[in-house]
């Protein structure tokens, strides 16, 4: 299934896109796409409506894929090739940091480049969205505890991240940092969600071309890993690493301006276009 909220900010109905296309209006089934909805019983649920018997919605604003996420959590240096790029080693462990849940927006909302950026960057991921509790769980169960997959844009301010004292969160947790979406495409839509086409484009020019196989550390590891440290809820979500092609990386670094568009996408999880715009 490919879940969705549509509506204005803070005024997202959920919904799915059925087989033909067409936006369908769960509101009447479930509260949000979040919390119980995502669960194995909710999603259980959700899959045994006939599409035909719910309301039609006009495509509209396309909002964050799933609500009332607890933790945004990002994996840093995550794909062999992206190290390279930047001239860092591979970790030996992930490199974890959290990025602030108040950077969430929609898949096609403006990015606002913040107050004092000088090198605001762009970073196509794959967003993994947890649907039951997890805590200590093995690598070989750690898929039985994801919802589904979405695409992630981790935008990033790098002075603000790297050149100014103190951790990386700073740098990552702007407002509107964090586009996700446009779906929450379930987990048995994607068997295998270590071999997909990832790419980013700047003003239509391609600058992110790479696959999720270079990731160094997968999804069912990252999510055994990060339940030793953390339980992980329904909602949370994790962005696993970008491949190379980042404005930091290219020899000289190019960063992002107001008016630039970024437009990027997942294989079988969407695409996203983000038009940068000045703070005021």
């Amino acid at each position: 299934m490919k879940l969705m909220r549509v509506g204005e900010a803070g005024s997202e109905k959920p919904a799915f896109l059925d087989a033909d296309g067409k936006i369908r209006d769960l509101s009447g089934h479930v509260a949000d796409i979040g919390g119980e909805a995502i669960t194995p019983a909710g999603l259980a649920k959700i899959a045994a409506i006939d599409p035909k018997s719910l309301p039609e919605l006009s495509a509209g604003r396309i909002g964050a894929c799933v609500a009332g996420t607890g933790k945004f959590i990002c994996i840093g240096l995550n794909y062999s090739d992206h190290a390279a790029e930047t001239g860092a080693t591979v970790p030996p462990e992930p490199i974890i940091f959290m990025k602030a849940t108040s950077a969430i927006v929609g898949p096609n909302d403006n990015v606002i480049i913040p107050r004092g950026s000088e090198k605001t960057d762009w970073e196509v991921e794959l967003g993994v969205v947890i649907g039951k509790t997890a805590k200590y769980v093995t690598e070989a169960e750690a898929l039985d505890y994801v919802a589904g997959y979405c695409v992630s844009n981790d935008v990033s301010e790098r002075a603000f991240q790297t050149e100014r004292s103190g951790q990386w969160t700073k740098g990552k947790s702007c407002d509107t940092f964090g586009p996700i979406g446009p779906w929450l495409v379930t987990k048995d839509e994607i068997p295998q969600p270590q071999n997909l086409g990832m790419w980013l484009t700047v003003n239509g020019q391609k600058m992110q071309n790479g696959s999720s196989k270079t990731m160094v550390y997968g999804v069912a590891f990252l999510v055994s890993y990060l339940s030793q440290f953390m339980s992980l809820h329904p909602g949370d979500v994790i962005s696993t690493g970008t491949p190379p092609g980042v404005g930091m990386g290219l020899k000289p670094p190019r960063y992002l301006k107001a008016g630039d568009v970024v437009e990027l996408g997942i294989e079988g999880l969407g695409t996203q276009k983000q038009t940068f715009i000045a703070d005021r």
